[in-house]
């Protein structure tokens, strides 16, 4: 059974870091892309950053480039979004994916629970 679990969410000021992380188990991990997704307040669940299975290829949210880094291990079967220069409207809950690399949510076949982000203005 596939499960991913996000963490290092929580509340900052806007212009402030945070680091996410999400814990992938259940199959071979370096077999899949890894995607982050985020979902605010009142809107649909839209794609953030996407990592390939090697970690060689990666691509960005227009609004997150320049800002956000993804990176993984697989030999830890992790995946980090690191933020930097955080805006109140980052504020979302934030999901790991696995899957296809793609930004189209329907490409990934397994999700985690959420992680909450809360940028303050």
């Amino acid at each position: 059974q596939v499960q991913l679990v996000e963490s290092g969410g929580g509340l900052v000021q806007a212009g402030g870091s945070l680091r996410l992380s999400c814990a992938a188990s259940g199959r071979t991990f370096s077999r899949y892309a890894m995607g982050w997704f985020r979902q605010a307040p009142g809107k649909e669940r839209e794609f953030v950053a996407v990592i390939s299975r090697g970690g060689d290829s990666t691509y960005y949210a227009d609004s997150v480039k320049g800002r956000f880094t993804i990176a993984r291990d697989n030999a830890k079967n992790t995946v980090d979004l690191q933020m930097n220069s955080l805006k109140p409207e980052d504020t979302a809950v934030y999901y790991c994916a696995q899957g296809t690399y793609s930004r189209t949510q329907n490409d990934y076949d397994y999700w985690g629970q959420g992680t909450q982000v809360t940028v303050s203005s």
